[in-house]
């Protein structure tokens, strides 16, 4: 099912390169072919032909991308090669099918007398015709170009952890005017792509797909530290969803009834780093529960008697 539109293209192509050849013999044997709409229809056989040539090049451009990334797989851990190539292909497939549709049209446009007059009139006028077209089209444009621009700098690829708008997700689609974000929660955040050569925005897999992530702790200041961090090697000992590349524990701010403590874990992508750190926080305060209950955040009052 997910080749049905490179089959399609190829079926309706073949049918208008036959429709082209055939269309004139079948008049010639009806000995019909003077009369004033059959030889209108006999001369819109070349713009059937372009109209052919036109879905048989989109299929063959999908098809060939269809092979080449074959060879690349957005599954394995170090996908770093595979989300370049997929950002690339996507979208030079776009920009070539938006030069294909435009060349085609315009060539079906220019077989017409009047819309060749038109065409003249507008030359002639070219200036004028320009500035209107060109504010009307501002936007549209400038989105256009903006994709242009993302796919040639690559600020994200394809499956990029990003966090845009405050939201947190990877990069689904990159299209010429858009781009479409899926949301942790199966949202879609749909922006233009104007929007990320404006706005600031961040990304998490720029360059690897590994990530620190942070556990903040608040406790009274009694805490034994070195237990807490005793505590953390064994939790992390236990789990798979360490990397083992980084564990921290550092007491980061003191406050006048806590003292703040920093967990910094890694992990190898962003979900993962997810559960490791919820997986850390709920680990770390069943302990300091079960062991150190006196050294939970409280308050204290000092009552004096003055008598």
């Amino acid at each position: 099912m997910r080749f049905i539109k490179e089959y399609i293209l190829i079926f309706i192509s073949i049918v208008l390169y036959a429709s082209t050849f055939v269309m004139g013999s079948i008049f010639n044997t009806l000995s019909i072919k003077d009369h004033d709409s059959v030889l209108w229809i006999l001369n819109q056989r070349p713009n059937l032909f372009i109209l052919a040539t036109a879905f048989l090049s989109v299929a063959v451009l999908k098809y060939g991308k269809r092979l080449l990334l074959k060879q690349y797989n957005l599954e394995k851990e170090d996908n770093l090669t595979s989300r370049k190539v997929y950002t690339n292909v996507n979208i030079l497939e776009k920009v070539i099918i938006f030069v294909i549709i435009i060349i085609a049209f315009g060539l079906i446009l220019l077989s017409f007398e009047g819309v060749r007059k038109i065409g003249y009139g507008l030359f002639a006028s070219a200036g004028i015709a320009g500035i209107i077209i060109g504010l009307s089209a501002q936007k549209v444009v400038g989105a256009l170009l903006a994709g242009i621009q993302i796919a040639i700098t690559q600020p994200f690829r394809i499956d990029d952890a990003v966090v845009v708008e405050g939201e947190w997700g990877w990069i689904e689609e990159i299209n010429l005017t858009y781009v479409v974000v899926r949301i942790w929660d199966k949202r879609r955040l749909v922006l233009p792509c104007s929007y990320f050569l404006e706005k600031p925005f961040q990304n998490w897999t720029r360059t690897n797909a590994d990530i620190i992530g942070t556990v903040f702790l608040y406790t009274d200041y009694n805490i034994p530290f070195d237990a807490l961090r005793t505590e953390l090697d064994a939790i992390l000992e236990s789990t798979p969803l360490w990397d083992q590349k980084v564990k921290v524990l550092q007491v980061t701010d003191s406050k006048e009834q806590t003292v703040e403590s920093r967990i910094l874990v890694s992990a190898k992508n962003s979900p993962t780093c997810w559960d490791l750190r919820v997986l850390v926080r709920e680990k770390m305060i069943e302990f300091i529960q079960q062991n150190y209950p006196d050294s939970l955040p409280k308050t204290r009052v000092l009552l004096k008697n003055n008598s």
